[in-house]
């Protein structure tokens, strides 16, 4: 720890941009979106200490929470003006609805399986099911199963 503590007091440039990175290299491997803007606050924050020197850890906390959740709710709000239909990119299941899927197992008493965006999926449909082989669109979403349509 006393490391970190030498770093930060000789460099807090360096130990915010490392931070960044770290929350940059989280997000490419997970892809959830979530890390981008602290990532980001945190690289403003880096070129911030390096251009007005002793601020403090105190100051520089409080501009990297004030930066995070300021690009945060700005970014969202901002991508549901530009594609309000759009469903929220962690959320899987939302995005499948209106795809169209292939039956992989026939429908019997109106529940069978179908695979769509990578992966097989339990479906119910309303009436006689598709043979398999043939493809139903995904109407909506419950829990882990789809509900289709021919």
């Amino acid at each position: 720890m006393d490391a970190v503590v030498a770093l930060y007091e000789a460099q807090p440039f360096w130990l915010w941009l490392a931070i960044g990175c770290l929350f940059l290299a989280i997000e490419a491997a997970s892809g959830t979106e979530w890390l981008l803007w602290p990532a980001v606050s945190a690289g403003v924050v880096a070129v911030v200490t390096l251009l007005a020197s002793g601020l403090g850890l105190p100051v520089e906390l409080a501009l990297f929470a004030g930066l995070t959740l300021a690009t945060t709710l700005a970014s969202r709000r901002l991508i549901k003006r530009i594609n309000p239909t759009d469903p929220d990119i962690n959320d899987r299941a939302a995005r499948l609805v209106g795809e169209t899927a292939e039956v992989t197992q026939a429908f019997v008493e109106g529940r069978g399986r179908v695979f769509v965006s990578g992966s097989e999926w339990s479906a119910v449909i309303d009436g006689d099911g598709p043979a398999v082989g043939e493809n139903v669109r995904v109407e909506s979403v419950d829990g882990s199963r789809l509900k289709v349509t021919s």
